[in-house]
């Protein structure tokens, strides 16, 4: 049963007025979604997703994806969110049989075909918002139970993803970090993605790049930056975020110090 007493509850909803772009994210468990206004553009720096009012989606875990949520003009963006963690599907599996028969590789984000059910489930979603104590608990795992089950009934072939439970393996370390450097994640997720622990990513990673792997993570940004700055036209604000730095300002001083001149200079 997911633990009811931490935040985010496993149903959320989203509301937001104006445009926002949100850090990078590691995520860690399916999430299954309805957009009800608005557009979410996630990016899992392959490719860029795009969902629309109507739209259903399957995010899937373990892996890192970027955030970018647009209102409508004059309105808000709007969306309900049910996270399936780990613990959960596991104890769904055992009672009731489903097991994944084969390894579903594919897209980070999965677009679901629209379809009544899905849409009267996020309809009745609404009430739940207020539900976040343990005493309701057992309320909420049976939404969550609802939504595994409309998933496996509209698409059977959902069982081999959500009940997939292996854990990422050791791969290439440096394809890896070259594709997912401007991920603003801790060295942990960075580990745990590429089948290490955080001490053999350490010795991997300075073995590979004969840097650590913080300061290897800002020369790389900063080389992008530089890059993107001079090559492409970019302004600082246009892509600081998208590099993996947290403000503005410590963009700008890492830059100076790398390049001794301020990025609005070159």
């Amino acid at each position: 049963m997911p633990s009811l007493n931490k935040q985010p509850s496993p149903i959320a909803y989203s509301c937001y007025t104006t445009s926002t772009r949100e850090g990078e994210q590691f995520i860690p468990d399916y999430v299954f979604s309805y957009q009800v206004s608005g557009t979410m553009i996630m990016n899992d720096g392959n490719k860029a997703y795009i969902f629309k009012p109507g739209d259903v989606r399957l995010g899937r875990r373990n892996r890192l994806m970027k955030f970018n949520k647009l209102p409508p003009e004059g309105g808000e963006f709007k969306s309900f969110s049910v996270h399936f963690d780990q613990p959960f599907l596991r104890e769904f599996s055992m009672e009731a049989g489903y097991k994944a028969e084969k390894q579903v590789n594919g897209n980070a984000v999965i677009a679901l075909e629209p379809h009544p059910l899905y849409k009267n489930y996020f309809d009745s979603l609404p009430p739940y918002m207020q539900l976040n104590g343990e005493d309701d608990s057992a309320l909420v795992t049976l939404k969550l139970r609802e939504a595994v089950l409309l998933l496996l009934k509209v698409n059977p072939g959902m069982k081999d993803i959500l009940f997939d439970f292996s854990e990422p393996g050791k791969i290439d370390l440096e394809a890896f970090m070259n594709k997912n450097f401007h991920f603003n994640v801790d060295l942990n997720r960075f580990a745990y993605l590429t089948g290490r622990s955080l001490a053999t990513f350490k010795r991997d990673f300075e073995k590979l790049f004969h840097l650590t792997p913080s300061r290897w993570l800002q020369q790389r940004r900063l080389q992008e930056a530089y890059y993107l700055i001079k090559e492409k036209g970019k302004t600082p604000s246009d892509i600081y975020l998208d590099l993996g730095f947290e403000d503005l300002s410590h963009f700008s001083f890492a830059f100076k110090k790398q390049f001794g001149a301020a990025p609005t200079k070159i």
